[in-house]
Parts: structure tokens; C-alpha cells; sequence
């Protein structure tokens, strides 16, 4: 799940006219099988519109699944003193997710020339799918982090984003040798990303190469069915590598 686009949802919303979109294609070293993002951020006078998709595949040629954010951020009041502050509301849900609303409010920290970007987000999370003992979620929030450093180390082109959330999920992976349900209660995620702007170099702005690492406690992901499903208890970690085109 890609959120590194939300990181400039607060810098342009009155001043881009034209929507922000890139594609990217990544390895996942540890599963085996490939994933092509779609992202696209765009601003207006209201907030902005948000979205990504991703499409799990073994190959590149077969699909297994997918998984879909969609996010709308509202401010009317962006030249007052509380232009930082926006309130949200969100999608998201996959083939073997589950889906969920949720609503709440957001808040922009930036350095003076907006080269270092920090979102807050603290929303109310309605899920809808299978829960541990008939309850989908004992506390009904999340929250969301979301950074974007812009030349990392001083290095031009070196790009450094990613997100992170906790929130509550009631989820039953199985049961144990008692025959007693092994359930948890709360999911932390984290993908934390690495790009490079190898396109600098030969007149090529829009190419990218780099990575991210998935940091999950208790995640299932919109990747899992059949054995798959359950992998991710407890703590695990997921690297990849892959390519980005900015259009």
C-alpha cells in the first residue's frame, strides 16, 4: 500500500491544476511475486483527491489480486490560520481485504521551503469483513503518519517517503493446540520507500529506481488468500525493488 503521494496533499491544493500521477513496478524478495502501483494526487480550491491501486501478480503477465485506497481531503479554509489543518475521508478494500470507511481530520507540518513534509492523520475506521469473535474492531480508529524528504543527505534526486499506521482489527489466524482461536487486536503497518532519480542523467526527469521495506505486525495485506493468508502474524519485514515513472 502506497501513501507517498499524500505527503504534498497540504503544499499545492490551491496551485496544481494538473493531477500528479505515476506508475511503479516492484519485486517483493521475500513472496515472490511482483506488484504495479497506479498513484494520483491532485489539488483543487476545495482539498485534494487521492488514490492508488495495487495489482498483485506471481508474473507479469498474471494478476491475483488487488487492492485499492481512495482518499479525499476537504478544506475551505486554506489561507487562514488553520490552512494546515483538513478534515479526511477514505476507501479502501481488496479482493482479500477488508473493506473499510474512514473519517477524521488531518494536519500539514512542513520546513520553510517545503523540502521536509510530515502529515498527522487521527480517523474513525468502520470495517467491513471477518473479525474475531463476531467484532470487526474493538476500538474503531487509526493513525496515520506520512513523511517526504526531498534530496536526502544533500544528494539531488535522492527522494526519502513512506507511511505509517496503527489501528485496531479484530482477526482470527487460526487456533492453537489447545483448539483455542489464536486472535489479535491491533495491526501496525509501515513502508518506508527509497527512490532515485537515475533519469537526471540522461535527460529524463520522469525515471526512478529504488525500494521500500514493509514493516508489519499482524498484516494480512490485499495480496493473501488461500495459504497465503495468516503469513503475516506477528512481526515480519518485506523488502523490494522496483522501478517508478512520474507522467
Amino acid at each position: 500500500m502506497k501513501k507517498a503521494l499524500l505527503i504534498v496533499a497540504m503544499i499545492m491544493a490551491c496551485m496544481v491544476s494538473r493531477a500528479q500521477v505515476n506508475i511503479q513496478e516492484m519485486a517483493d524478495f521475500n513472496r515472490g511475486h511482483f506488484t504495479t502501483t497506479l498513484e494520483m494526487f491532485k489539488g483543487d480550491n476545495w482539498g485534494s483527491t487521492f488514490f492508488f491501486n495495487d495489482i498483485y501478480h506471481p508474473n507479469l503477465t498474471t494478476p491475483t489480486g488487488y487492492y485499492t485506497e481512495i482518499a479525499r481531503s476537504l478544506n475551505f479554509w486554506q489561507s487562514s490560520k488553520l490552512g494546515a489543518l483538513s478534515l479526511h475521508v477514505e476507501w479502501n478494500g481488496g479482493q482479500f481485504a477488508s473493506n473499510a470507511w474512514l473519517f477524521g481530520a488531518e494536519y500539514f507540518l512542513h520546513s520553510a521551503d517545503f523540502s521536509k513534509r510530515l502529515t498527522l492523520e487521527v480517523m474513525y475506521k468502520e470495517i467491513r469483513g471477518a473479525a474475531a469473535n463476531g467484532k470487526t474492531s474493538d476500538i474503531p480508529l487509526q493513525f496515520t503518519a506520512v513523511w517526504g524528504i526531498d534530496n536526502l543527505f544533500g544528494v539531488k534526486g535522492l527522494m526519502f517517503s513512506g507511511f505509517a499506521d496503527f489501528w485496531w482489527e479484530n482477526m482470527m489466524w487460526g487456533v492453537d493446540e489447545n483448539l483455542k482461536p489464536i486472535n489479535t487486536s491491533c495491526v501496525f503497518l509501515s513502508e518506508p520507500q527509497l527512490w532515485y532519480n537515475v533519469g537526471q542523467f540522461f535527460n529524463c526527469e520522469n525515471l526512478f529506481i529504488g525500494g521500500e521495506v514493509e514493516i508489519a505486525y499482524n498484516f494480512t495485506g490485499g495480496w493473501y488468500s488461500g495459504a497465503d493468508f495468516g503469513k503475516n502474524q506477528g512481526f515480519s519485514v518485506a523488502p523490494a525493488a522496483g522501478i517508478k515513472w512520474n507522467f
